[in-house]
C-alpha cells in the first residue's frame, strides 16, 4: 500500500493511460479523483474505484475551461482536504500538416489547449492545495513524440515537448516546497486514443490498419506495444516516497522506440 492515505487526482481518468493510473492509484491504498469532459465514461470509472475498496471522487472538468477547473480542485479540497498527487494526463491527437485545410488551425488550437494551457491551469490550481514536504508529487503524461518529431504531427508534438519544458522548469521552481514534478514519456500504448492514431495515420498512408500496425511494431525494439499497467506502474512508484530524489526527468516507457 504505497499510496496509503494519498489523495491523487488524474486528469482523463475515464479511460485509457488515466484509468489504469488511477486504478493503480486505489490499489495502492490512495483516495483518487478522477477527471474527465465524458461523463459517462468517469461515472463508470469511478464504480470501478470504488469496487476496489476505495474513496473516488468523479469529476466532470474540461481542462481548457478555467472555471470547471478551479471548482474541480476546491471539491477535492472539501471533501478531503488537500491534495498530494496531480497526474496531468488529460490530452487529445490528431493530425495537423501544414498544408492542411482550415479545420488544420481549429485542431492546433484545441490540441495545445488541452495538452498545454490546461496542464498549466490544473497544476495552478491544485498547487495552493498541495502541502510543503510532506512527499507531494506532480507527474506530467507527455510521449517519445516529445523527445522527436513525427511528420504531419506538429501540433500533437509541440505539446508534448511543451509538457517536457514545464516539467523541467516546474521541477527546480517548487523543490524548495518538497514538491517532485517528473514527466512519462511512453511509445505506442494500447489504448483507443492510440488505436485511433492508427487507423488515422494508416489512412493517410492508404495501407491496411493491420499492416501500419505491424509497421509501427518493427520499429519498436521490443516489438511490443507499452500496456497501460505498465505506465501505470511507473506512475506509482514516482508517485511514492520510493522516488523522492527523483524530479525534472522525463522518462522513457516506449519498448526501445527511443534513448533520447
Amino acid at each position: 500500500m504505497l499510496l496509503r492515505g494519498k489523495v491523487a487526482l488524474v486528469t482523463g481518468g475515464g479511460r485509457g493511460i488515466g484509468q489504469a493510473i488511477a486504478t493503480a492509484f486505489a490499489q495502492q491504498g490512495a483516495r483518487v479523483a478522477i477527471a474527465s469532459r465524458r461523463q459517462d465514461q468517469l461515472a463508470a470509472a469511478a464504480r470501478e474505484l470504488e469496487g476496489l475498496g476505495a474513496e473516488a471522487l468523479a469529476l466532470p472538468m474540461d481542462v481548457t475551461e478555467r472555471p470547471q477547473v478551479e471548482a474541480a480542485i476546491a471539491e477535492i479540497a472539501r471533501r478531503w482536504g488537500r491534495l498530494d498527487i496531480l497526474v496531468n494526463n488529460a490530452g487529445v491527437s490528431g493530425m495537423t500538416p501544414l498544408n492542411g485545410g482550415e479545420g488544420v488551425d481549429r485542431l492546433w488550437h484545441q490540441i495545445l489547449a488541452t495538452n498545454l494551457t490546461g496542464m498549466y491551469y490544473v497544476t495552478r490550481a491544485a498547487l495552493p492545495r498541495m502541502p510543503d514536504h510532506a512527499h507531494a508529487r506532480i507527474i506530467n503524461i507527455s510521449s517519445v513524440l516529445g523527445k522527436f518529431g513525427v511528420a504531419g504531427y506538429a501540433a500533437y508534438c509541440t505539446s508534448k515537448h511543451g509538457v517536457i519544458g514545464f516539467t523541467r522548469a516546474l521541477a527546480p521552481e517548487l523543490a524548495p516546497r518538497g514538491i517532485t514534478v517528473n514527466a512519462i514519456c511512453p511509445g505506442w500504448v494500447d489504448t483507443e486514443m492510440a488505436r485511433q492514431g492508427m487507423a488515422e495515420v494508416s489512412a493517410a498512408l492508404k495501407v491496411p490498419p493491420e499492416e501500419f500496425r505491424r509497421q509501427a511494431m518493427e520499429m519498436v525494439p521490443l516489438r511490443r506495444m507499452v500496456e497501460g499497467a505498465e505506465v501505470a506502474a511507473l506512475a506509482t512508484y514516482l508517485a511514492s516516497e520510493a522516488s523522492a530524489a527523483m524530479t525534472g526527468q522525463a522518462i522513457n516507457l516506449c519498448g526501445g522506440a527511443t534513448t533520447a
